[in-house]
């Protein structure tokens, strides 16, 4: 009984102190930290602090399992770190890119579709996870993606490569 009393107390203090020190909360973003490339030709658009609240929530419910930290964890080598994303074919550093590859996924190359691998909306029978999100969302979730470089350093995508204060 005072093993679990004692756990608790521990995740409790935990959970408070993660709550004290957490990151840039979406009321707190100033608009250059909101504002991310919408197409491959450069237009930027500034995220509204919903959409960014928002991203961030459907990012950590749907994608975090495997990129949480901007990490890839099938795949060490790629990331969500703006060079990784700038550097697959199609482009993905962009809110257009993105949303094309929730909904059809490719290799890095872009030469074969891997929607039976990787969670997108055209694959919602294998991933339901995928299965309700709207575009307006896709958005919201590739807008969190391209915010967080800003937010958080070079520490987004380095896993344990980059990750020093």
């Amino acid at each position: 009984m005072l093993k679990k009393v004692v756990l608790l107390v521990v995740a409790v203090a935990f959970f408070a102190f993660q709550l004290a020190v957490s990151p840039v909360s979406a009321a707190e973003m100033k608009p250059e930290l909101r504002t991310v490339k919408v197409n491959e030709k450069g237009d930027t658009v500034t995220l509204t602090l919903e959409q960014v609240a928002l991203g961030k929530k459907l990012f950590n419910d749907t994608c975090a399992q495997c990129h949480a930290g901007g990490v890839t964890k099938t795949s060490p080598d790629l990331d969500l770190s703006p060079p990784s994303l700038a550097g697959a074919i199609p482009s993905r550093d962009h809110i257009a890119g993105l949303v094309d590859y929730m909904k059809n996924p490719t290799t890095y190359d872009g030469e074969t579709e891997i929607y039976e691998l990787h969670p997108s909306t055209r694959s919602s029978d294998i991933f339901p996870e995928m299965r309700n999100l709207t575009d307006e969302e896709l958005e919201a979730i590739a807008g969190h993606i391209l915010s967080q470089p800003k937010v958080i350093g070079s520490r987004w995508g380095a896993g344990k490569t980059r990750y020093s204060t």
